[in-house]
């Protein structure tokens, strides 16, 4: 089948590029021109995501699935007030952009895949966050709410819309992992303020099958969490880690000290949280490889 990624290039897109391309699907990147590193098979087509469809649309048309991974990084600068307008305007243009595109292909896709993130529920405390709760009303989760929005208006004849809420997915060659190491390497480890902060993690490779899943599956649509299935909390995932890497685990990283050096980042990224459940990927039947979050550290490490 072809398959269209916007944002095929990073730390999600590269390895789903490859995943499909293994399985002899054509793919094509949708790229900004910059120096992207697109793997080889893939065809990169340049496009800017300003709301409104361009020649690259062409490319939607005729596609079987279309991938929509594109954003500013959430965590890649300190929030001001404008790099919090960046993390916005990117999801909302770029998800804009591509719905346009479907609404104009004479051969829409049968499934558009948008993401999201779990960060749509807001802060929760240890209450269980299913597909069906409601979204909160912190910065990321007014982020998610309307990023989500903006696909679903893809919703109908032909073409069947997910929005995939994904968690902290774990991989040592990029996302949050890497940030977490440098503390543990040097005996100095543990938990993040008080620790009691749910943590919803989700291996890469259980994320990039949970999407070929929905890919897949008919009754796959609508918000889908993509999360392992038993979330931690800080406290819980920061002694995994310590024994993957057989280091020790019981210093805190002070809630104070993060929000100085972060500031409203620390308190929505690190010291809140979420336990969310991939209540409608579990229901329908989708076998995850990795079910506690020992098992995928392990498997890194």
């Amino acid at each position: 089948m072809k398959v269209v990624i916007a944002g095929g290039t990073g730390f999600l897109g590269g390895p789903l590029t490859t995943s499909l391309l293994r399985d002899q699907h054509e793919v094509i990147i949708l790229t900004r021109g910059q120096q992207a590193r697109i793997a080889a098979g893939a065809q990169g087509v340049s496009w800017d995501p300003n709301g409104e469809p361009g020649p690259w649309a062409a490319a939607i048309d005729g596609a079987h699935v279309v991938v929509n991974l594109a954003g500013e990084s959430i965590a890649g600068k300190r929030w001001t007030a404008a790099q919090k307008a960046r993390i916005l305007d990117s999801r909302v243009r770029a998800t804009r952009s591509l719905v346009a595109a479907i609404g104009g292909a004479t051969a829409p896709p049968a499934v558009f895949v948008s993401g999201s993130a779990v960060g749509y529920y807001g802060p929760r405390g240890d209450e269980p966050a299913t597909e069906q709760a409601p979204a909160g009303h912190d910065f990321l989760a007014q982020v998610c709410e309307r990023w989500e929005a903006e696909a679903m208006r893809a919703a109908g004849r032909p073409t069947r819309v997910a929005c995939i809420r994904t968690g902290i997915v774990l991989e040592k060659d990029g996302g949050a992992l890497p940030e977490m190491l440098p503390p543990f390497r040097v005996g100095a480890g543990g938990p993040v303020g008080s620790g009691r902060q749910y943590w919803p993690w989700i291996h890469r490779d259980d994320w990039i099958a949970l999407v070929r899943w929905v890919i897949d599956t008919p009754a796959a649509s609508g918000a889908i969490n993509a999360t392992g299935p038993h979330p931690v909390t800080n406290a819980v995932f920061a002694r995994a880690l310590g024994r993957a890497m057989h280091r020790p685990a019981f210093l805190p990283a002070p809630a104070f000290a993060l929000k100085l050096l972060l500031g409203e980042m620390a308190e929505a990224l690190l010291l809140s949280g979420q336990n969310a459940v991939p209540a409608k990927a579990t229901r329908a039947g989708f076998q995850f490889r990795y079910n506690t979050v020992d098992d995928a550290l392990r498997a890194i490490f």
